[in-house]
């Protein structure tokens, strides 16, 4: 039986366990990369584990969500990420340098590689061909200590792509109608491989926007193959020695195929407030609009960048309209400029914002009150934007200028002639802006930077055999980390200090939790289906930590969440029935016993003391996860194992 794309890489990989679907396994990690939402705190575990060195080929610090510096806080923990990564090996990409997804990819990423990022869509590496996960920053840390990177061996599906994309329908339509298929949590546990002809007619940049759109499908990466539209990209950015040719078997079986025919789609749009609520754009049809942003890490290629310049050249946008436009990268945004590209976006009446992240994670350009805000972004989660009741759609970039010219959403197919660009035959090389570490000798008398916001990182608690805490918050179905941690130019910039930051813990679901947490101690928290889907950030873990929660209990949960959980030493479990959920009510008092066992034999039940009632809870972990628990968190764990 033949492998799959993936199957080869992990295979290639493989530290340990067999590639057998549902069991752990763990991986060597090739390279690792970090943003400073969340580097700051990697670092602080990586610095916590003692290694002087990474152990990694490559390891890259990118300094692109907190670059709105409106106090010390941010400029300090971007001091703190150089000089860390000056003195253990990391190569460090400067703020405006861009958008960490969009620089690896052009100047780092390599086929048949595997990579981890401390962020949710680090899988745009998938495509290069790169095996790429998103992770929280205690297994990056781990991995650039030259540890192994463990997951569940994941199912594999395979989408098999035909015809060709017709004008204005572009990669970002191709996602959306992948996430029409499968919803938000469709692809939990599985990786998704593009293949058939279809894929020959998509660039590397098209292929990444469909990657890196795939973690809003839940699934543990997605990638594509390695061919000649891979060595054509690599080599444009002068690295055709990365290289290598990556194909699945022809006799490679999947555990589910999905068949697209590109010819056959439409310009769609996701409405809010779910990366799934999607429709066709032509049936919004006169919907105003207040504000559009194109850019972030799914839509801001050089690719992506000239279509929209083209688009505006010698137009105007609508006077009700705020256009923003962020290019990826300090090489998109100078061959833009080289061009003549720049003047004509700029011209238009567009606000050019610095390569960074900026308003998708809330920092910066947030919307009007209640204001439609068209964005070629990957999320459209409630309050993300920064605007509480900012109603957020997800587009193509086509779409989104069609929108900005018109002032209302528009089916970009009314636009006129199709839009033709010509990409050049060599990209601008210049990594002025990626400082390389210290040799060895040097690192020994480099100091590390800290500010007063970097507060030591916060002590777990060993799970015990039993515990008797209130349920302190009941939360539905598709609670997202930007539910559990905001994100947001007022909370961002405390992510090195957790004490300040768990102020906001919930924030968005119930102002009261964190004061309601802290008086209770130990506590519980009930969440619906697909628990902790979003963002990596392993915030949402460590602040619940912080405030005493021990257990959550769910009816399912994200990927990466689950991890993040056990890392921090909370221990996640599952209802067994789930109708069991309406049995429970916040404020209820709970206990558990026996947890040792049951973990060992994967069931527990829980005491409702409340009402009097038992309920049945399944949890599945591995030996690993067993003793990461025990010991109270991971970094635990890892001190006692060395």
């Amino acid at each position: 039986m033949g492998l799959t794309i993936a199957q080869k890489i992990i295979k290639e990989h493989l530290r340990s366990g067999e590639m057998k679907v549902g069991s752990e396994i763990s991986l060597k990690i090739d390279q690792t990369l970090t943003q400073d939402a969340t580097g700051t705190m990697a670092y602080l575990e990586f610095e916590t584990m003692g290694i002087d060195r990474v152990k990694t080929e490559k390891s890259v610090a990118y300094i692109d969500h907190n670059t709105l510096q409106s106090g010390f806080e941010n400029a300090d923990d971007h001091r703190y990420i150089q000089s860390v990564a000056k003195k253990h090996g990391i190569y460090f990409s400067r703020p405006g340098n861009g958008i960490c997804h969009q620089v690896h990819l052009e100047r780092f990423g390599k086929p048949g590689k595997t990579l981890i990022g401390s962020d949710s869509h680090t899988p745009t590496g998938g495509g290069i061909g790169m095996l790429s996960f998103g992770a929280g920053g205690l297994d990056v840390a781990v991995a650039m200590g030259g540890g192994a990177y463990f997951i569940t061996m994941p199912k594999m599906y395979k989408v098999n792509l035909t015809g060709k994309l017709n004008p204005y329908v572009t990669a970002k339509d191709v996602s959306l109608e992948i996430l029409r298929i499968l919803s938000v949590k469709g692809g939990v546990g599985a990786i998704i491989e593009w293949g058939g002809e279809g894929v020959k007619t998509l660039s590397v940049p098209e292929r990444a926007t469909i990657t890196n759109m795939g973690t809003e499908l839940g699934a543990t990466t997605s990638i594509f193959p390695s061919d000649e539209i891979t060595r054509e990209f690599l080599k444009k950015q002068g690295r055709e020695e990365d290289y290598i040719p990556l194909s699945s078997d022809e006799d490679a079986v999947y555990d589910r195929i999905i068949d697209i025919n590109m010819s056959e789609l439409e310009p769609l749009i996701a409405c809010p407030h779910s990366p799934d609520n999607i429709v066709k754009v032509s049936s919004l049809k006169g919907t105003k609009v207040d504000q559009v942003c194109i850019g972030s890490c799914t839509n801001s290629s050089l690719f992506d960048m000239l279509k929209v310049a083209a688009m505006l050249k010698g137009k105007n946008i609508k006077d009700s309209v705020s256009l923003s436009v962020s290019p990826g990268s300090k090489q998109v945004l100078t061959m833009l400029a080289d061009c003549g590209a720049l003047s004509d976006i700029i011209a238009s009446g567009a606000r050019v914002l610095e390569c960074a992240c900026g308003p998708c994670i809330g920092m910066g350009f947030s919307p009007n009150s209640a204001g439609v805000s068209l964005r070629t972004f990957n999320r459209n989660f409630e309050g993300r934007s920064g605007t509480a009741d900012g109603q957020v759609y997800l587009v193509s970039p086509e779409t989104a200028v069609a929108a900005a010219l018109t002032g209302e959403i528009t089916d970009p197919r009314l636009m006129g002639e199709e839009i033709k660009v010509t990409m050049p035959e060599n990209f601008l090389i210049n990594d002025s802006a990626v400082i390389e570490p210290a040799t060895p000798d040097e690192a020994k008398n480099i100091e590390v930077l800290r500010g007063p916001n970097i507060k030591k990182f916060p002590d777990a608690r060993p799970q015990n055999d039993s515990l008797t805490a209130e349920l302190v918050l009941k939360v539905g179905d598709n609670i997202t980390t930007d539910h559990i941690m905001p994100a947001g130019a007022k909370i961002l910039p405390y992510r090195s200090n957790i004490p300040y930051l768990s102020k906001f813990c919930f924030g968005v679901c119930d102002t009261t939790f964190p004061e309601r947490a802290k008086a209770a101690g130990d506590s519980f928290i009930l969440g619906g289906s697909n628990y902790g889907q979003g963002s990596s950030r392993e915030h949402a873990a460590l602040v619940p930590m912080y405030l005493g929660v021990r257990v959550v209990i769910a009816k399912s949960f994200a990927r990466i969440h689950i991890a993040n959980l056990i890392n921090a030493g909370i221990m996640p479990v599952t209802l067994e029935n789930p109708d069991d959920y309406d049995k429970l009510t916040q404020g209820d008092m709970l206990s558990l016993e026996n947890i040792y066992d049951g973990m060992d034999n994967g069931k527990l039940v829980l005491s409702n003391k409340t009402t009097g009632e038992d309920i049945g809870l399944v949890c599945s972990f591995t030996e690993r996860q067993k003793a990461i628990l025990k010991a109270g968190g991971l970094l635990a764990y890892v001190a006692k194992e060395c």
